[in-house]
């Protein structure tokens, strides 16, 4: 794809937001502007062909009106602050894309704040994590007709090919908010879907057979009915890992989005129960349960006379 008057800044060239500049410059001709406060950050992306910004300012003076600048910074103050700072260097007309892990209530906010300025104001939901540059990416986007369709000539580059089966690998979700929040029950899904696969491997790893993890994650993936993508992914990590995961430590992390699903559920008495597990289970492996399983043992001891397990 090639034509020069399309131009974005991007801010962020961390692994999603740096491997995004690499898939544009790669498959079109489109000017690309990047900052991140990392100067190395700047020279890789200046190495795959983007223009680098050693600042914000020099980013916006770059790129000509109407601008769209694309935020691919960690959700919360870091991206406020960068949304702020933005806000105060571009005009009316422009454009401020959040491609990040905002929760969907945080980008009805900052949209209202922009909207006395004339700067436009989109959220998109971005998976594919460090495979996108290969794959491609899948983006949920919530905001004004007019903005997305300035942004499409670039959304259509990051995305997957257009599938005759599927269609394109983007879609327009609704107004300001829409894009992160299908994306925040994207990633509640996930939350399930990953813990089904790992009780799965886990009961495989108490039973009686010596069974190959990652030769089953790989036949499943044989027109089985669980076959999908996290189960290529489980073979891969047993190929690179080992059968037992032996050097991995059993503690699994959350970065908000199935908190905020459960959190929504629950205010909308909509029932998630595989997802809302899957999450408590996350917190379990973090130690929050590590308590609990104190009490409960104590417990047993209390009514019961059972034996408890002391630190030696």
């Amino acid at each position: 794809m090639s034509d020069n008057s399309v131009q974005i800044g991007f801010v962020g060239l961390g692994k999603m937001g740096g491997n995004m500049v690499h898939r544009i410059k790669r498959d079109s001709d489109f000017k690309v502007v990047a900052f991140d406060f990392n100067a190395e950050a700047v020279a890789t992306a200046e190495g795959v062909g983007a223009e680098g910004a050693s600042s914000l300012e020099e980013l916006v003076s770059k790129l000509d009106a109407p601008r769209m600048v694309w935020v691919m910074v960690p959700s919360g103050d870091a991206t406020t602050e960068t949304v702020n700072k933005l806000a105060e260097l571009l005009e009316p007309g422009d454009t401020i894309i959040d491609g990040g892990n905002s929760r969907w209530t945080d980008d009805k906010e900052r949209s209202a704040r922009l909207e006395p300025t004339g700067i436009k104001y989109v959220d998109v939901g971005t998976s594919g994590g460090v495979w996108g540059l290969q794959e491609g990416y899948c983006m949920m986007a919530g905001g004004p007709d007019e903005s997305i369709a300035q942004l499409t000539p670039i959304l259509d580059v990051l995305a997957p090919p257009f599938s005759e089966q599927h269609g394109p690998g983007w879609g327009h979700m609704g107004p300001v908010g829409a894009g992160h929040y299908v994306k925040m029950v994207h990633n509640g899904v996930e939350y399930a879907l990953m813990q089904s696969y790992a009780e799965g491997f886990n009961l495989f790893d108490a039973c009686e057979y010596d069974l190959d993890n990652a030769k089953i994650a790989h036949l499943w993936n044989q027109a089985s009915v669980v076959r999908s993508w996290l189960c290529e992914l489980a073979a891969l990590a047993f190929e690179q890992e080992g059968n037992d995961l032996g050097e991995l430590e059993p503690v699994v992390a959350d970065s908000g989005e199935g908190r905020w699903t459960v959190e929504d559920a629950t205010d909308k008495r909509v029932p998630v129960p595989a997802i809302a597990l899957s999450l408590f289970e996350r917190y379990s492996s973090q130690g929050h349960s590590d308590f609990a399983n104190k009490v409960n043992s104590a417990l047993r001891a209390q009514f019961g006379g059972h034996a408890v397990e002391r630190k030696s």
